[in-house]
């Protein structure tokens, strides 16, 4: 989620953020509902980066505001489960990014 669109959301009325975040809490648990199967920790949300070098610990940046963890035959068939997620149909997510898990 981009900062600026976070920003955008949240400097809308107190109640235009309730009607979106009614409609979509309400979408995303119905999403989480059709994909359960697939669905290996619910995941959560995440808070600000902090990143360690051998120079030191500072502030970071980047993009991601959670994360899910799915199951899936191929990183296509895992982002295809995400073409309706309420993250980009309903709250100003710009996107989801599939990472596999590479053992």
């Amino acid at each position: 989620m981009k900062p600026e669109d976070f920003a955008r959301f949240r400097s809308l009325p107190k109640s235009e953020q309730d009607a979106i975040d009614a409609v979509g809490v309400k979408e995303w648990a119905a999403w989480e509902e059709r994909n359960a199967a697939a669905i290996l920790d619910r995941g959560g949300m995440v808070g600000k980066t902090t990143r360690i070098t051998k120079d030191g610990v500072t502030d970071a940046a980047n993009p991601f505001c959670g994360y899910l963890v799915i199951e899936a035959e191929t990183a296509k068939a895992a982002a295809l489960l995400f073409r309706d997620h309420p993250h980009i149909t309903v709250f100003p997510g710009d996107g989801v990014d599939i990472m596999p898990f590479v053992t």
